[in-house]
């Protein structure tokens, strides 16, 4: 399912979905600013005019390696022409086109990637296509902020407790004078250890389990997972430290995990930052 956000702009909700990591804005709201009552025919009268024709098949062009050159030729030769229509569904069908989507349905309508959506705009008032862009900028800005934020919690976690985690490992497991791949291989083992105790299957499972998936099981993980996450690699040194084998860590971390997850869901400072 698309993720959905609103941007409010003089009264007039205009809704914002990403597909496939790319924004596109609702013609639908938009239209609504000028007529809420005829937003179909609205958005059809702008799409036969010559300028959008172009504007449409110049970015498809530019973006879209599977557009279809030649429907757009025909388009364009007859835009503007008063026996000339052109709707979103036909533009989509007959060229490719991957920058106005068509959704049916109760919460579908007609929405284009950002720069189509803001030339519509503009063709239904400049003051509001401004309006539009200023409004669209603040909730760019506003998922950057918090992503930084995100990224710098976990940063910031994983420096305090990586240093704590890796020297444990190194005194209480490590023997003298082994290589370095024997040394990684220790490594790997308890990492995996964590990733049981939280997520219940080791990394190279998670892969098998998701083979379209770009990273790793960790950079899958919620902002929740990350932090009790955390908190068992300083957890874990200590169960170390004091000799229990990796089974009885297991046990003692998963209980951490479950105990840690359920708080943390609840956590009113935790959904502050998600928000």
């Amino acid at each position: 399912m698309a993720k959905s956000r609103t941007l409010n702009i003089q009264d007039s909700p205009i809704t914002v979905i990403q597909q496939n990591e790319t924004d596109f804005i609702s013609l639908t709201d938009i239209a609504k600013h000028k007529d809420s009552k005829h937003t179909d025919t609205i958005i059809q009268n702008w799409m036969r005019n010559r300028n959008t024709i172009e504007l449409l098949g110049f970015w498809e062009s530019i973006y879209n390696p599977d557009f279809n050159p030649i429907e757009f030729e025909g388009f364009r030769n007859k835009a503007g022409l008063n026996s000339f229509v052109m709707t979103p569904k036909r533009w989509i069908e007959k060229t490719n086109a991957i920058g106005i989507i068509s959704k049916a349905g109760r919460y579908g309508g007609t929405f284009a990637h950002k720069d189509i959506a803001l030339e519509f705009a503009s063709w239904i008032s400049i003051e509001f296509k401004l309006y539009v862009i200023k409004e669209f900028q603040r909730l760019k800005d506003e998922e950057n902020d918090r992503l930084k934020l995100e990224w710098n919690l976990q940063r910031t976690l994983a420096k305090v407790n990586y240093q704590i985690h890796t020297d444990a490992i190194k005194e209480s497991l490590i023997p003298n004078e082994i290589t370095k791949l024997q040394a990684s291989f220790v490594y790997a083992n308890e990492a995996d250890l964590l990733n049981v105790a939280l997520f219940g299957i080791t990394a190279k499972e998670w892969r098998e389990l998701n083979p379209d998936k770009k990273g790793n099981i960790r950079d899958a993980a919620t902002l929740e997972q990350l932090v009790v996450l955390s908190n068992m690699e300083s957890i874990n040194a200590l169960l170390i430290q004091q000799g229990l084998s990796q089974g009885e860590r297991l046990l003692q971390l998963n209980k951490v995990a479950i105990t840690q997850m359920k708080s943390l869901l609840e956590s009113k400072v935790i959904k502050k930052l998600k928000e």
